[in-house]
């Protein structure tokens, strides 16, 4: 196949062109940094492109077997300054209008559309069970999913099969949420977040990989699904894993006024959480390769 993927340099990205080299097929990047990706990525074919722009980048999707588009501004570096919200919303609104407008363009249509979204849609809550069922919820991170899923549903109107994954917290080395948890377990200083009682619904990268490859080809596949590990924790069970698989205390709790001096309203994706199934992903018959934690956190870490 050959398969174009928007956000290919990130977290999850990178991994997932990796794997779908691995199996052969062939990658077409779209980025900002082309130089970049062709030095990390030199069997990928890459196009340099700004996602908030039509452009003459919108014709390499025409003939590609399927599209990928997990890029964004990322949600939880810098404070949600009015600025950085706008910046937030439309790198994900209008950066996925802009790939669903080269879909309808495109004289060879993809067949399918895979695009990232986030357990954010739901909205935050210490008691409710959310699944893909659920509505959702009413602040800024549910407002940017909404309108991130809403764009990228509209290329079902071209007849392209729109597969919408809402990502929990991923889990891989590297980066991610993982690798600024880790610095404060290897000072021995370790603990959970806030106050522990919220949930942390998290998926292994390698899962979240699977799943995007599961779905260009299983064509029953089509609405959203959630990509999250089906045993959600609260932050405290979250840092008492992580200490002991580290072999190093997890007592020492992260107080909400220091996370909230660095980032401010964005303290939220850690302060609160949601409890998270993914319903809908089981029923499609996915297995996943880390069901629980303690097994997910040995293997990034061994």
């Amino acid at each position: 196949m050959k398969i174009a993927i928007a956000g290919a340099t990130g977290f999850v990205g990178s991994r997932l062109v990796e794997q779908l080299q691995a199996q052969g097929h062939q990658v077409l990047i779209l980025t900002r940094s082309p130089q970049q990706a062709s030095k990390r990525f030199p069997q990928a074919q890459v196009v340099g492109y700004n996602p908030l722009k039509s452009g003459d980048w919108q014709e390499s999707i025409s003939g590609c077997d399927a599209v990928i588009n997990l890029a964004g501004e990322p949600i939880a570096e810098k404070r949600w300054t009015p600025a950085q919200k706008r910046v937030m919303m439309e790198s994900r609104q209008i950066g996925t209008q802009k790939i669903v407008e080269a879909i309808s363009l495109a004289t060879s249509k993809p067949p399918v559309l895979i695009n990232a979204s986030a357990i954010g849609y739901y909205g935050t809550s210490e008691t409710a069970k959310f699944d893909e069922t659920s509505p959702a919820g009413t602040d800024f991170l549910a407002q940017v999913c909404t309108a991130w899923e809403t764009a990228a549903q509209a290329a079902s109107a071209n007849g392209t099969r729109v597969v919408v994954l809402r990502l929990g917290i991923v889990l891989g080395e590297n980066g991610g949420a993982l690798g600024k948890m880790l610095a404060p377990f290897n000072a021995f200083v370790g603990g959970p977040i806030g106050s522990g009682n919220q949930w942390f619904s998290w998926i292994h990268r390698d899962d979240v990989v699977k799943l995007i490859i599961a779905a260009l080809t299983d064509t029953q596949m089509q609405g959203v699904y959630n990509a999250t590990a089906p045993n959600p924790v609260t932050m405290t069970d979250f840092a008492h894993t992580l200490g002991t698989v580290m072999n190093r205390p997890s007592w020492l709790p992260v107080p909400n006024f220091a996370l909230e001096a660095l980032l401010g309203e964005g303290a939220i994706v850690v302060l609160q959480g949601q409890q998270v199934m993914p319903t809908q992903t089981l029923s499609r018959g996915f297995e996943f390769q880390y069901p629980t934690l303690k097994p997910a956190l040995a293997e990034i870490l061994g």
